[in-house]
């Protein structure tokens, strides 16, 4: 926080019981819950089905939903959701967006890799839903927030809530497959987006920014074809008023590349573990425990980076480490399989659960500093619609990348063995990472800083 004294430890533990938190928490959950189901997790589903290497790679596009999530936030910050209107724009958004997403887990659960195509339809439902969720759940933590120290915890715990969920549906499911098959798990998460459902219900409608759309919305009622322009045009225009031209279009190419690296290497993970001769159950053990644990640390220091070290640096920190995280994977593909680093007794540590932990960190790492970032950068009236452009931004390059991890795999592969195949391509995949530590760099050295939120009138805020 700038100019402001830093929070003392007891203030943060003492948030630690607002209302909000929990709430928070249950949303940042729900809408964790089907980004690896029709992500990373269905390509384990589709292997283990033995569909073609290339196709799995495909299925990554329908992670592409997430990166029109502009779109969706632009309707949410218009219109409000038949017969849930008395609930209020967000929370009836969330109601609406959360039971579609239920729908296109439980339609993916019935259709299966037997009938591809309708899997694939649920999926697209499922990521149109999630990412309707996204965009007004972020405008919901952003706009009822009190001060840039709630809106760090609130983001906190959505994180939190996100990971847990990634953990969940990523570690915890591979467990699980041991004694279910993959139609009832599906199921089973479908039927745990009540988890979000009881979040939106006990929600409340942020008063100021509700006041802050309506009025525009009044406006624009009496001028039908400024509020279309106003519908495309103004949240690109505000963002580019507000930051300048030259800075707005470096921070939205900072924010595009931030994550490439990730991205790069697709829904490959799973299909590189069989490879490398992991069973299901010591990769959901792995992902569980050291997964978990690096999660968590790296939520945590992704907060305290962003206090300590300020956004720009902050942000240089999760540039950097992040490609570093993907190159590691390489070494298990030189080496031919896992190997054991230590073995004291209990204590066992083999080179796939460090690098695993150490990815889970840097990863979850630079996704706090980045969404910390991208808050600042919003204006009411357009919270939904400005935070879902920058959310999408990774997506665009991201996720048609992501969508030929496959193709790329077998390229590498070509007079390789398997796994020197599988090492290049993690290789490349950590190349990826450099433009957004160059962007960063240029990005600092605007010396530029992201605009806040401007401070509402007393008594306006939601409770």
């Amino acid at each position: 926080m700038t100019g402001a004294a830093r929070p003392r430890a007891w203030h943060v533990l003492s948030a630690l019981g607002r209302p909000k938190v929990g709430v928070m928490l249950a949303l940042g959950f729900s809408c964790g819950l089907p980004f690896m189901l029709v992500g990373n997790t269905l390509s384990y589903w589709l292997k283990e089905a033995h569909v073609d290497i290339a196709v799995i790679g495909f299925t990554a596009w329908i992670g592409l939903t997430y990166a029109f999530q502009f779109l969706w936030g632009a309707a949410a910050d218009r219109l409000t959701v038949p017969l849930l209107g008395r609930l209020g724009r967000r929370r009836g958004w969330m109601l609406a967006s959360q039971a579609g997403v239920a729908a296109g887990l439980a339609g993916m659960a019935l259709a299966g890799p037997a009938r591809l195509d309708l899997l694939v339809a649920g999926g697209l439902l499922a990521g149109v839903c999630a990412s309707t969720q996204n965009a007004v759940v972020d405008a919901w933590r952003i706009e009822v927030s009190q001060d840039a120290e709630e809106l760090g915890l609130l983001t906190a715990a959505s994180s939190l809530g996100f990971r847990i969920a990634l953990i969940a549906t990523e570690s915890w499911i591979l467990l699980l497959s041991a004694f279910a098959s993959w139609p009832q798990l599906y199921g089973l998460f479908a039927a745990l987006v009540a988890v979000g459902a009881a979040g939106a219900l006990l929600a409340r409608e942020p008063a100021l920014a509700d006041r802050a759309m309506s009025a525009r919305d009044e406006a624009q009622r009496r001028h039908p074809l400024a509020a279309a322009v106003d519908a495309v045009v103004g949240p690109l225009a505000s963002f580019f008023r507000g930051h300048g031209i030259g800075a707005a279009a470096l921070m939205l190419a900072m924010i595009a590349f931030y994550h490439l690296c990730d991205y790069a290497r697709g829904g490959m993970g799973n299909t590189y573990y069989v490879a490398l001769g992991l069973d299901k159950l010591t990769v959901g053990a792995v992902r569980t425990t050291l997964g978990l644990a690096g999660s968590f640390l790296g939520i945590a220091a992704g907060g305290l980076a962003t206090a300590r070290l300020g956004a720009m640096r902050a942000l240089l920190l999760g540039a950097v480490i992040q490609p570093l995280a993907v190159a590691a994977f390489a070494i298990l593909g030189a080496h031919g399989s896992d190997f054991v680093l230590l073995d004291a007794g209990p204590l066992r540590l083999t080179a796939f659960g460090l690098i695993m932990g150490a990815d889970s960190f840097c990863m979850s790492l630079a996704g706090v500093v980045l969404i910390a970032y991208m808050s600042t950068l919003t204006s009411l009236g357009y919270t939904a619609t400005q935070f879902a452009l920058l959310a999408s931004a990774p997506m665009w390059v991201g996720k048609l990348l992501k969508g030929l991890s496959g193709e790329a795999v077998a390229f590498f592969q070509q007079g390789r063995t398997e796994l020197a195949g599988y090492s290049l391509f993690y290789l490349y995949a950590a190349a990826m990472g450099l433009p957004a530590i160059a962007l960063c760099l240029l990005l600092a050295a605007r010396g530029r800083r992201p605009l806040t939120q401007p401070s509402p009138p007393a008594g306006a805020r939601a409770l």
